[in-house]
C-alpha cells in the first residue's frame, strides 16, 4: 500500500511541476498594453498606412497578450513607418497586361517602453535582395477578378502577424 502511495505522490509531484510549456504567447514581463500610433508612409499608394496599421491592431487584440490603449496610458508604443511598396509583373500576356502581379510591402518597426523610453525591439523589414521570410509578400491576379484592394489587405494582414510575432518572448 505504501508503494503505490509513494509512486502515486511522485507522479502528482511531476505533472504539477510541468514542463515548462505554457498556453498561448508570452509577454514581456512587466509589459501589460500598447498603442500603435497609425504607421507613416511616404508612399503615393494611399491608405496602405492605415491598413496596416488596422492589421497590427487587429492582430494584438487577437493574441491576447497586450491590451491597445491610448498614448498617454500605454505601457509601451509601437510605432511603424512603411519604407517601400513594390508593385510588379510575375506574368504577363502576349498584349504585355499583367497577368500576375506581386505586391511587397516593407516595414520599419521600433516598440519602445514609455515609461523608460527603452527600445523592446526593432527591426526593420526591408526590400532588398534577401528577403526576409517576414516580409510580406503577396500575388493576385488580375485576370480572374482578385484586385489591388485585395491584395494590399493580404499584404497587411501577413506583415501585420510578423510585426506582432516580435512582441512575444522567444521560447
Amino acid at each position: 500500500m505504501s508503494r503505490w502511495l509513494f509512486i502515486t505522490l511522485n507522479l502528482c509531484s511531476l505533472l504539477l511541476s510541468g514542463c515548462g510549456y505554457t498556453l498561448g504567447p508570452q509577454a514581456v514581463q512587466g509589459v501589460t498594453s500598447v498603442h500603435v500610433p497609425v504607421f507613416q508612409s511616404s508612399s503615393f499608394r494611399r491608405n496602405v498606412d492605415y491598413l496596416l496599421t488596422e492589421a497590427v491592431q487587429r492582430e494584438i487584440r487577437s493574441r491576447g497578450a497586450y491590451r491597445l490603449e491610448d498614448a498617454e496610458t500605454a505601457d509601451t508604443i509601437l510605432k511603424g513607418r512603411i519604407v517601400e511598396i513594390r508593385k510588379s509583373p510575375l506574368s504577363e500576356t502576349r498584349f504585355d497586361d499583367s497577368r500576375e502581379v506581386q505586391l511587397t510591402v516593407g516595414a520599419e518597426i521600433s516598440w519602445v517602453d514609455r515609461r523608460t523610453g527603452r527600445i523592446l525591439q526593432q527591426k526593420s523589414f526591408p526590400l532588398g535582395n534577401e528577403l526576409t521570410p517576414q516580409l510580406s509578400s503577396v500575388s493576385f491576379a488580375p485576370e480572374v477578378g482578385q484586385s489591388m484592394a485585395s491584395a494590399q489587405q493580404d499584404a497587411a494582414r501577413r506583415l501585420a502577424a510578423g510585426i506582432v510575432d516580435l512582441m512575444e518572448v522567444p521560447w
